[in-house]
Order: structure tokens, then C-alpha cells, then sequence
């Protein structure tokens, strides 16, 4: 009877030591993905006053992005397949956001004095289109990155703070502005 309680006892001390051993095994041997967010954290920085400007045709004001977080896409007004890809998702994602799409804007930033087509921007009610800036574009281009053909996010402080790849992966990005919007308090 001795032996057979003994081993009783080892028995249930291994069973309950067995998950914790295990969690720091795959913790030390399998460690979790260091990065949780799909876009890139830049160093924020600050949109200057004049950086974006009103293109003839458009409707622009630049106070009507304060307080908004925004998802910039930074293009040439000639808009290839890739640009409308990136438009496109930028629209789908805004409306995967649900109750929380008010809070997100959307902006075009138009790298050269052309002027984007119509049929580009026919569906693409809420989208706004500036001209902006070159020498702040400039800025934007960080890690050999060019700025141009990517979204970027813009909190509602007006600071540049995330950036994506060219080629967009819609859920990801769902996942990380739900992330934003579920722990900020401005905007």
C-alpha cells in the first residue's frame, strides 16, 4: 500500500508539473513572434503646415483631418494597378471597421502635378485628394523605403506613425487599426 500511494503522489506532482514545464519550453525553444503589429512603426512624425494643399477640382480641407486617424496613400496621379489595389483595400478596410469607421478618413497624396482621372476615383465616395509636399514626402522615405505607393497611417495628433507594404494584406491591416482605435482615447 506504501509504494502504491508513492507513486500516487509522483504521479499527480508530474501532472502538475508537466504544463508548466512545458509553457517554458515553448517559450525559451518557440518564442512568440516579436512583432504583432503587420505595419511598420515609424518614428512619428509631424505633418508641417502646407504639406498638404487643396488640388484644383477637389474638395480638400486639411482641419477636416484633425482629430481623425487617417490612412494616407501616397501616389502619382496616374494610377496603376497597384494604386487602385491600394485604394480599393484602403476602402474595404475603413468599412471592416464597423461602428468604428467614422474615426478613420482617407486621403490621396498626390506626388506630381497631374490630376487623377475620374473613373479612378468613381466609388471612392469619402476619399480625399491633396497635392503633397516633395520635401516632406521626402521625409516619409525612411529604410530605403520609397514613401510613394504605400499607405500610411496618420494619428489624430497629425503624426505619421505607421506604414505598409506595396503589397497590402487587407485582414492584417484590419486587425492592426482595430487594434489602434480599440486602445486610443483621441480620435
Amino acid at each position: 500500500m506504501k509504494l502504491n500511494s508513492k507513486m500516487t503522489l509522483m504521479l499527480v506532482a508530474l501532472v502538475c508539473a508537466l504544463p508548466v514545464a512545458a509553457s517554458y519550453a515553448t517559450f525559451y525553444f518557440w518564442p512568440p513572434e516579436k512583432q504583432m503589429n503587420y505595419g511598420q512603426l515609424l518614428e512619428p512624425t509631424p505633418i508641417p503646415p502646407g504639406a498638404m494643399t487643396p488640388m484644383a477640382g477637389f474638395k480638400f480641407d486639411p482641419e477636416s483631418l484633425e482629430g481623425h486617424w487617417v490612412l494616407v496613400y501616397v501616389g502619382a496621379s496616374h494610377c496603376d494597378h497597384q494604386c487602385r489595389e491600394s485604394l480599393y483595400y484602403m476602402r474595404q478596410v475603413r468599412t471592416a471597421l464597423g461602428k468604428e469607421m467614422s474615426r478613420v478618413k482617407r486621403l490621396w497624396l498626390v506626388t506630381d502635378d497631374g490630376r487623377p482621372d475620374a473613373e479612378i476615383l468613381q466609388g471612392q465616395d469619402g476619399l480625399e485628394v491633396a497635392h503633397g509636399d516633395a520635401a516632406w514626402l521626402n521625409k516619409l522615405a525612411k529604410d530605403g523605403a520609397p514613401a510613394t505607393g504605400r499607405v500610411h497611417v496618420v494619428d489624430p495628433l497629425g503624426l505619421v506613425m505607421l506604414r505598409y507594404p506595396e503589397q497590402l494584406e487587407p485582414k492584417r491591416m484590419v486587425r492592426d487599426l482595430e487594434r489602434l482605435l480599440k486602445y486610443s482615447r483621441v480620435g
